[in-house]
């Protein structure tokens, strides 16, 4: 492709104790005359860590070096001024990440990479599940997938499908299995992987999965090597608990169609597998509480054909009462347990889905956050489940993480139902209800998460920690849990010369694969901790997180991978990164070369004498504005990154822009409205029609408007208009008015501003002439200097975290930390008009939802004045 030939891809997994080590090495060749630009491109498994990426080139080799996140952006940054390629991790699919790093490679020059990355398989439906997203891109004279198993436990079934195998291909695939070793091969000649007789097009394009199962003549299986354990516990042929039920749906007006539609699919569905000694109910929430039943109810036939027809006639209404529907829920289940209604031996699940974020009663989700927790009180737990994009999902994640269950996202595609349906098959069948693994305190150390609230059919508990004393070679675990008929506790014991004996096929064990597994977990555990936890305790559990992750060589959501490429092939340093979800970093990269490129074309400008305060300040890293209708952009420098907010307020409102007691200056601006007003009741759209900065030391005064410019000093007014070309310098004032486009003033000794002038069409029928106000040299201004603008030139520190997609596939949401408040924000852009007003430029920034709260001090309507003066 395009002189570019991938000649060999081999992707090598080794399983060993479901713990899988897989290396993709690919090696490509320029066979064009002119160096080129070749990309390894790779979707990773969301659950998985990358552990080491390098490139050989002319055999040469250049690592990955796994570094601590600040410190790997420094050295990103350092690239991204000299405007080169990164590498990095993002979100690609539902459950992949892409993987991207590109460098320069001379003519008739080859180069490899090999990427190296670790997971610990998940036993889902009696089955663990390995998978390998294939898309080579083109015809590749050597494909390999080889996947190598080893269990001491033994494995019972080994599987293995591609989503592209068609009936030709499906031959190719070589799996055999005996007593503890598995192996599977696939490797396509040329001719079977095109699409047809004499095509270029490869139909490696999907997914490969390999699945298989161990034997279990005991519920536990320990594992002892070197200091460090691993405890699997997936007890079978238990009878089946009964369950309790609630399901809490969203049945909001965003809900409607399709949405909708897919829920009454799913819940009937899910209604057929209920079985007749469950309990269940169901709790609608729009702008208010409906419910099927008062209690719950079991699931008798007769009760089952009621509850169909009540989820047949499930519509959507009003807004989202998601605090009112999921503490009814609750309120339900606990008196259902205070009054015996369900059996005492049972599991109890809450399921909740919804597709928005609170907005009737009570909405701040810190508040719904306590609430549900103080009503559950770690009895049962909860699984939220957020449908598309416009939910808060971190707020979802922490709430169910708070109350010992998980959230899911729900992908708004064609088969959402049976991503429902699916989410409730896993939970379905619950055997166990409180799993207690107990280990020796005084012999174990650094314990992964020994107690459950669940144990359900086909899953698997895995525990792993390390001894005290590195020499020990031996365990006991003491196991508890409630079953169906009554309690499970018996005592198991194993020591490392077990292990050892197990183990004898080295060369299937790659390096200290239990003490990785250990730290795999821990890892992972530390991160889902750290998303509920606030505080000193979020502080303490990422800096354990953080160690771990540097130690073993992780790339996790605290660390990054810098590749530093090499001087004689356009030197480029890139970054691998982890993030929680998905964001479109393409937009992040484009924003911060541009900053870079704005940063030296404005300090070349500002060399030149006759270069204008205006042009001179157009830097983008230090102003803060607020334009439009009427959204407000902040910059934050030490982030190389902007915030961005709008105000709401009708007509007529003078908004306190800045007010500094120390220098005397202050702005205000008044808002006018659209020429017609709406008729639907929502706030006009508003833009400042009027500007008042006055220095009061001074004793003076500026008015301006979309028609003049009105200077009072003292009791002396001069006038001025938009048409006029002005140079203006008197004490302690400067005005340049650049004809018909903007203004720029400076009072006293303090800030500068530009004021910008927008004109539309005279005879517009909806539209008026508005002004935009930016600031410049705001460092002049006292530490004092408050307003709707004027509290941003202090320092702020903001931090993202779960970036995940939105409403709108091209801007995604996130979590951020910012003055101790979480917020959801969502990745956008603003018009900036430093260069004119028609020359608006897009700026990236984080958007802070409902007028700037959590963000701005206090609330919007606390910055309303009485007058411009």
């Amino acid at each position: 492709v395009n002189g570019i030939e991938i000649y060999s891809m081999k992707i090598d997994s080794k399983v060993t104790s479901r713990f899988a080590h897989n290396v993709i090495t690919s090696r490509a060749v320029n066979r064009g005359n002119v160096h080129k630009e070749v990309f390894f491109d790779v979707e990773l498994p969301k659950t998985a860590f990358i552990t080491n990426f390098s490139m050989t080139i002319d055999g040469v080799t250049y690592p990955g070096i796994i570094k601590e996140k600040e410190v790997a952006k420094k050295q990103y940054e350092k690239a991204v001024s000299k405007g080169q390629t990164a590498g990095l991790v993002k979100a690609s699919g539902r459950k992949t990440e892409k993987f991207t790093v590109s460098v320069n490679i001379e003519a008739a020059s080859k180069v490899t990479f090999e990427l190296t990355y670790e997971e610990l398989l998940k036993r889902q439906f009696g089955k663990y599940e390995m998978f390998i997203k294939v898309k080579p891109k083109q015809l590749v004279k050597d494909f390999e997938i080889e996947v190598n198993i080893f269990e001491p436990q033994g494995i019972t079934e080994l599987e293995a499908e591609g989503t592209f195998i068609t009936n030709d291909l499906q031959n190719i695939i070589k799996k055999t299995f005996s007593e503890k070793k598995g192996h599977i091969s696939f490797k396509p000649t040329l001719d079977q992987q095109r699409t047809c007789a004499n095509c270029s097009q490869s139909v490696l394009d999907g997914d490969f999965t390999v699945r298989y199962d161990v034997k279990r003549p005991t519920p536990d299986n320990l594992q002892i090597v070197n200091g460090y354990f691993v405890h699997f516990f997936a007890p079978t042929n238990l009878p089946k608990l009964p369950k309790n039920v609630i399901f809490v749906i969203d049945i909001s007006g965003s809900m409607s169609g399709r949405e909708i539609e897919q829920t009454r699919q799913a819940l009937l569905k899910i209604l057929d597998d209920i079985k007749e000694d469950d309990f269940f109910n169901f709790i609608l929430f729009g702008s208010g509480v409906h419910t099927w039943k008062e209690t719950l109810i079991q699931a008798t036939p007769e009760n089952l054909d009621e509850a169909r027809k009540f989820v047949r006639g499930i519509d959507t209404e009003g807004m989202t009462n998601l605090h009112g529907g999921i503490m009814r829920g609750i309120d339900m289940l606990n008196a259902a347990h205070e009054g015996n209604l369900v059996p005492k031996r049972s599991a109890s699940i809450i399921i909740m889905l919804t597709d928005g974020q609170p907005n009737v009663g009570v909405s701040n989700t810190q508040d719904i956050q306590a609430h549900v927790k103080k009503a559950i009180e770690g009895k049962y737990p909860l699984y939220n489940l957020g449908f598309g994009y416009g939910v808060d999902y971190s707020f979802l994640e922490k709430m169910a993480l708070e109350n010992k269950g998980l959230a899911r996202r729900i992908y708004p595609d064609s088969d959402a139902a049976l991503q429902l349906q699916g989410f409730y098959d896993e939970v379905s069948n619950p055997m166990l209800t409180d799993v207690e693994l107990n280990y020796p305190e005084n012999e174990i150390s650094d314990l992964t998460k020994n107690i459950f609230k669940h144990f359900y059919d086909g899953s698997e508990i895995v525990v792993a920690g390390r001894f005290t004393d590195n020499n020990q070679n031996s365990l006991t675990v003491d196991v508890r849990a409630e079953g169906a008929n009554d309690a499970l506790s018996y005592t198991t014991q194993q020591d490392a010369e077990q292990t050892a004996k197990a183990f004898q096929e080295q060369e299937y064990i790659f390096g200290d694969y239990i003490e990785r597994l250990w730290a795999y977990l821990t890892i992972e555990q530390l991160l889902e901790k750290r998303i509920a936890a606030t505080g000193e305790e979020k502080e303490n559990l990422t800096a354990e997180a953080l160690a771990l992750s540097l130690k073993y060589k992780f790339v996790t959501p605290l660390t990054s991978m810098v590749v530093t490429k090499p001087e004689d092939f356009n030197n480029q340093d890139g970054i691998a990164d982890k993030p929680i979800e998905g964001i479109d970093i393409f937009t992040v990269l484009l924003y911060l070369r541009s900053q870079v490129f704005s940063n030296i074309f404005f300090s070349l400008l500002s060399a030149s004498p006759q270069v204008s305060p205006y042009l001179y300040m157009a830097h983008p890293t230090w102003y803060t504005s607020v334009d439009g209708d009427p959204h407000f952009i902040i910059s934050v420098p030490q982030k190389e990154d902007a915030i961005c907010f709008n105000i709401n307020e009708n007509p007529g409102a003078v908004l306190n822009l800045i007010n500094d007691p120390v220098t005397g200056i202050t702005v205000n601006g008044e808002l006018i409205g659209d020429k017609r007003a709406n008729t639907d009741g929502k706030i006009q759209n508003t833009y400042f029609g009027k500007l008042g900065i006055a220095n009061k030391h001074l004793d003076l005064k500026l008015t301006v408007t979309p028609e003049k410019i009105t200077i009072q000093n003292g009791n002396e007014k001069t006038g001025f208009t938009w048409l006029d070309s002005v140079t203006l310098q008197q004490e302690g004032l400067t005005l340049i008015i650049n004809r018909k486009k903007d203004l720029v003033l400076s009072m006293g000794s303090g800030a500068s501003f530009v004021i910008v002038l927008h004109e539309v069409w005279k005879k517009h029928p909806l539209h008026q002439d508005f002004l935009g106000l930016y600031t410049l040299e705001s460092d002049k201004l006292s530490e004092q200097t408050h307003g709707l603008l004027g509290q941003f030139f202090h320092p702020i520190d903001f931090t993202i975290l779960e970036v995940h997609p939105g409403s709108d596939p091209k801007k995604p949401d996130a979590t951020m930390i910012v003055k101790n408040n979480e917020l959801t924000v969502t990745r956008g852009w603003q018009k900036d008009y430093r260069r004119g007003p028609k020359q608006g430029v897009d700026i990236p920034c984080w958007f802070v939802h409902n007028n700037g709260a959590g963000l701005i001090d206090g609330v919007h309507t606390d910055y309303i004045v009485s007058s411009l003066f």
